[in-house]
């Protein structure tokens, strides 16, 4: 099972379990199974409401999920979170962003921290 540590300086932070293997729960779901709340729209990842900043608990592994889906790309280049250099050197160094949408992250076997 991964931790999922959801923090934002409005609420106290809060530790959650996530399922590791389904590969289907994204972060957005499990912040709303766990009353986490999470500004969010279209839950289709194309507004960037609910964009979250993650990062990786354990200092040893550093993957913080699956790659950026293409509709993840498309809006943290229009939020101006990423530029089209750095979404080549994910690919280079197989590594995410530390940007990602909640709605479209879907939790791994890692122990994450997720700013709100």
């Amino acid at each position: 099972m991964a931790l999922v540590t959801f923090t934002s300086p409005e609420y106290r932070d809060k530790t959650v379990y996530a399922v590791a293997g389904s590969h289907t729960q994204t972060v957005l779901k499990l912040a709303l199974e766990n009353k986490i709340p999470i500004q969010f729209e279209c839950e289709d990842g194309e507004c960037g409401t609910c964009i979250v900043k993650v990062s990786s608990i354990d200092k040893k592994n550093q993957r913080m999920g699956g790659p950026l889906t293409e509709k993840e790309k498309t809006v943290l280049k229009q939020l101006g979170k990423v530029t089209q250099a750095e979404l080549e050197q994910m690919i280079v160094d197989d590594l995410p962003s530390e940007w990602r949408l909640a709605c479209q992250m879907i939790v791994r076997d890692e122990d994450i921290r997720v700013e709100y």
